[in-house]
């Protein structure tokens, strides 16, 4: 069982860059599951659902959100209607969308499951109370379970893999647009990685134009941000599992 996870997608034009990709990265990897984190695939914040649709035709079998979950309005009814969209678990339950979900990989029930940090981020609920409610709510459902934690602090994402470790085989972390280089296996056989990277432009800054970037920390001043243009990369990782003991016995990372 292979799982690809990538991270942030960025713009429009990495977007274009997925469509282009993604489908012969998995054949060529031999990808049972792909997991895209679309938050900033349109305009930076948010995603609407036309760009939505164009990512699961491309070769996502789950897209996953984040603090901008909610930047295009137009999405929300497509968050109710496509049970291959999960925005993070942690928002209130009248939010429109559904935390997790759980499909179908190689024979195996996958849960997916999307939460959002709390340190320096929106003080959303509680993300560890959400993942354990939905942990026992689907026991028995599911047969391995993904989870993509979308937060700022390290030790957050960390702290989340260490509690879930044995019981979600695989974890990693988005949000930052920079890949870490602490792909590891856990102590109870789980899989993690602290952060994706993004998939985006890498002439700017996190995908976003530089200069209006550096304009804003220079002079604290309102800022349009637009994304960057210029070559594209994406950037992810691959977890390895043993069908027997599913238990990762993989991570690496994958830049395309």
């Amino acid at each position: 069982m292979r799982i690809l996870a990538l991270g942030d997608v960025v713009g429009q034009s990495a977007i274009a860059y997925l469509q282009k990709h993604l489908w012969s990265i998995r054949t060529r990897e031999r990808i049972d599951l792909a997991v895209v984190n679309g938050e900033n695939g349109t305009d930076i914040h948010g995603l609407c659902t036309a760009d939505a649709k164009i990512l699961l035709e491309s070769g996502a079998d789950v897209l996953t959100l984040g603090n901008h979950t909610y930047g295009k309005r137009d999405l929300y009814a497509f968050l109710e209607d496509d049970l291959r969209i999960i925005r993070p678990a942690n928002y209130p339950p009248t939010a429109p969308g559904s935390g997790y979900t759980i499909q179908d990989a190689a024979g195996w029930r996958v849960l997916c499951i999307n939460v959002s940090g709390r340190a320096f981020m929106e003080p959303l609920n509680d993300p560890f109370e959400a993942v354990e409610r939905i942990l026992s709510r689907e026991e028995g459902r599911y047969d391995l379970a993904v989870m993509d934690i979308h937060a700022e602090a390290t030790s957050e994402k960390i702290a989340l893999a260490r509690v879930f470790d044995g019981r979600v085989q695989v974890l990693f972390g988005t949000h930052t647009h920079v890949p870490t280089a602490d792909e590891q296996i856990l102590p109870k056989g789980s899989g993690y990685i602290t952060d994706l990277g993004m998939c985006g432009p890498i002439s700017g800054i996190l995908g976003t134009n530089a200069e209006q970037v550096i304009y804003k920390l220079r002079t604290a001043m309102p800022t349009r941000f637009d994304v960057a243009e210029g070559e594209i990369r994406a950037h992810g990782a691959i977890f390895d599992l043993d069908p027997a003991t599913k238990k990762v016995t993989e991570v690496k990372r994958i830049t395309f």
